[in-house]
């Protein structure tokens, strides 16, 4: 695997660009047989899934078989990388590449600390209060409402959410008020329009306990290296068209007409760092067997034989 770090024109830190090799299937993989969604992690049924006719939501059932592949984050290591997400992402990207049942598969991925979670939160509403409204509720089964929060990108956990008593919260909840709560690892899947929790679920309950913003690590697909040089050279030529255009319209109305520099050079910018920080749809493979082997699956899973009703 290659890392690199990405910034921004101002030197910013945004996250690491994994560029992933020799990596045909992953362990926690999606599959799919049409509508129907199966999210299995080396064999295991995890999450089942299934989007309405209507494409304004999702029904799922969640097992409890997720296994995190991070292993237990100690607190004098929390407090080692406070402050850090550079550092944090660095670690748990090695996590990612070195466990069999992680996400990743060949293609570039985007593991960052910036998530658009973080932007929809009004000023007054608590992170409490704003956290703990973006999880989806429901197991073993529940919805994922599409239409009432449209691209708002909810949280859906890979297991129950630890409540606030729970021993493991109350250690991350002294964390959390000190300032060196370890981040939240967080997958975003396209075909849940939503954020699955990897590892984290108690230092989230934790956050939302003491009402703080938590510490995230976003992983997602970026622009797949095969179409990376076609995508450099568009953004290069729109560029290129944009400053020729400006010079005709200088050649016909005379120098006080910018050389649109100003305007074109900020836009390739654009272009080009979205190249290594845009989501791109989630792969998907698919199941073996089709929707006969997905309806096995789920009566195997829910004891139901109507389940999704």
């Amino acid at each position: 695997m290659q890392c690199s770090n990405v910034r921004r024109d101002d030197g910013a830190w945004v996250g690491l660009s994994l560029d992933v090799e020799d990596r045909r299937r992953p362990g926690l993989c999606v599959f799919t047989a049409g509508p129907r969604l199966l999210l299995s992690q080396l064999s295991r049924p995890v999450l089942l899934a299934v989007v309405d006719e209507q494409l304004q939501g999702v029904d799922f059932w969640r097992t409890d078989e997720y296994r995190s592949f991070v292993p237990p984050l100690r607190a004098d290591v929390g407090r080692a990388l406070a402050g850090s997400p550079e550092r944090w992402a660095h670690r748990f990207a090695q996590y990612l590449i070195d466990s069999p049942d992680s996400p990743l598969h060949e293609g570039r991925w985007l593991l960052s600390h910036e998530s658009p979670l973080q932007r929809w939160r009004h000023a007054d509403t608590s992170h409490g209060e704003y956290w703990g409204s973006m999880l989806v509720d429901g197991h073993p089964e529940g919805y994922v409402d599409w239409f009432l929060h449209s691209h708002s990108w909810e949280v859906l956990p890979l297991r129950p959410m630890p409540d606030a008593d729970d021993s493991r919260v109350k250690a991350y909840r002294k964390q959390a008020r000190e300032g060196t709560l370890p981040p939240v690892l967080l997958w975003w899947v396209s075909g849940l329009d939503s954020h699955l929790i990897l590892d984290g679920h108690a230092r989230l309950a934790a956050a939302i306990a003491e009402s703080v913003e938590p510490p995230l690590l976003q992983l997602h697909r970026t622009v797949p290296r095969d179409d990376l040089a076609a995508r450099i050279d568009d953004a290069v030529g729109f560029y290129e068209d944009e400053l020729a255009r400006f010079a005709e319209l200088r050649t016909i109305h005379g120098p006080t007409v910018p050389d649109g520099a100003a305007t074109a050079g900020p836009q390739l910018v654009r272009l080009l760092h979205d190249l290594n920080t845009a989501e791109q749809p989630t792969w998907a493979w698919p199941l073996p067997g089709g929707l006969t082997q997905w309806r096995r699956i789920a009566v195997e899973v829910t004891t139901r034989q109507d389940w999704p009703l």
